[in-house]
This record gives C-alpha cells, structure tokens and sequence, in this order.
C-alpha cells in the first residue's frame, strides 16, 4: 500500500489561476468565487498532485504525509 496524503489549498493565497486543475483535474475544483479545493481532504500519493502544487503560481497548495504530517510539498528547508 503506498502513501497517502493529506491536500490543503491556503485559501487566503489562491489566486484562482486553475493551474492545479489543469495538473489534477481529479483532485481540484474552482468553486464560484474561483478558490480552488481539494476534491478529498486526503489522496493517494501521486504525480498529479505533486505537480499541481509545484505549478501553483503563489505556492497556496500543501501537502502533507496523512499518517504523521511530514512536509511532501512544499518540502522543509
């Protein structure tokens, strides 16, 4: 079983630019006011995801390993 992860969009900083969804249309929504969110609060680790957080323009995507909350992106410094 491989690692599962936990998606959180900082809403404070999404700027809607829909990046995330063109990288994991499965795992991003826009809602009306273009403020994207996770379609799960947490996923299977995969490419898409990892992609869609790297291609953020304000970097309003985290995410996080669900079983004990270590960085995945952005990764600790």
């Amino acid at each position: 079983m491989g690692d599962r992860w936990r998606v959180e969009v900082d809403r404070g900083v999404c700027i809607g630019s829909g990046m995330c969804v063109n990288h994991a249309p499965d795992g991003f929504r826009l809602d009306t006011a273009r403020q994207s969110h996770p379609v799960a609060p947490e996923a299977d680790a995969g490419e898409r995801l990892l992609a869609a957080a790297e291609g953020c323009p304000v970097e309003a995507i985290l995410i996080t390993l669900a079983d004990g909350g270590e960085p995945v992106y952005p990764p600790e410094e």
